[in-house]
């Protein structure tokens, strides 16, 4: 009877003690921050341009204007990229220059802060293709050097870095290959990772995915067009943004050195005499 009691008296001690753990569980799940996320629109507007200027080099840019809020009701940034390229062979391309974006204030003239805030960067770039039949894709591997600071006035730079990797490909629709007058369908998808001293929680910064079609219209001039969903950290560690964004793109080149190659052949080109 006596080692009954010390039965009852044990089971009821673990009865309450499992009670008081799952009481313990259910309140830390209650008190854990729960995930939030947004959804926002918007429309970036970009030109591309690579000019040749001798055998093996480059001149890069890129020009964009990026709206927000309804797609298009307010600014987001004007975004500069400049850059020299060296073409080590038809697989590998080799890139660095700067970068000067503007961002504008998510709320404008608010008291102690400024509109409009430039960013200062370093970038470089490594592009290896890789062709397949019709199927052609890029690996980009781009690395920043950002020195940002914040809307409040006199607000100090402050240098973080990022490391970019995007995948995209270009297939061919209504020819084999991409030449002139052929519509293509291109995608990528490109990680963003950052780090520095103010980096706390949001290392993996952003990801894009994009799909679209576009128009080879000569050896000049190209357009892209199509649908960005990108998903990033928003204003907190739990904060989470969704972002939908329509891309309209123009690519333009020019080849300077091959029109000087010419017109050297030209000159030295013997004329028969007119008798």
């Amino acid at each position: 009877m006596k080692n009954f009691k010390y039965i009852l008296g044990l089971l009821f001690l673990l009865s309450t003690q499992t009670g008081a753990q799952e009481l313990s569980y259910d309140l830390q799940e209650d008190a854990a921050p729960q995930k939030e996320y947004r959804h926002t629109t918007g429309l970036w507007l970009g030109s591309y341009t690579k000019y040749r200027l001798t055998e093996k080099m480059f001149y890069y840019g890129e020009y964009h204007v990026r709206r927000t809020n309804n797609f298009v009701d307010d600014m987001a940034q004007i975004y500069l990229r400049f850059g020299l390229t060296y073409l080590a062979n038809q697989q590998l391309e080799l890139t660095a220059g700067i970068v000067t974006p503007f961002y504008w204030a998510p709320e404008q003239d608010l008291p102690n802060q400024d509109n409009i805030v430039p960013q200062y960067r370093l970038w470089q770039q490594l592009l290896l293709v890789q062709p397949f039949d019709r199927l052609k894709l890029y690996h980009t591997f781009r690395f920043e050097q950002r020195w940002k600071r914040d809307y409040i006035e006199d607000s100090p730079f402050i240098l973080s870095h990022r490391f970019r990797y995007k995948i995209s490909g270009y297939y061919p629709l209504n020819n084999y290959k991409l030449v002139n007058k052929t519509l293509f369908f291109s995608f990528y998808e490109e990680i963003f990772v950052q780090a520095g001293k103010k980096i706390t929680y949001n290392y993996l910064e952003d990801n894009r995915v994009f799909v679209g079609l576009g128009y080879i219209l000569n050896e000049n001039i190209q357009i892209q067009a199509g649908y960005m969903w990108t998903f990033r950290y928003d204003t907190g560690p739990t904060n989470f943004e969704h972002r939908h964004i329509p891309r309209i793109s123009v690519y333009h080149n020019l080849d300077f050195y091959k029109k000087r190659q010419q017109k050297r052949r030209e000159r030295t080109t013997i004329l028969p005499l007119d008798f």
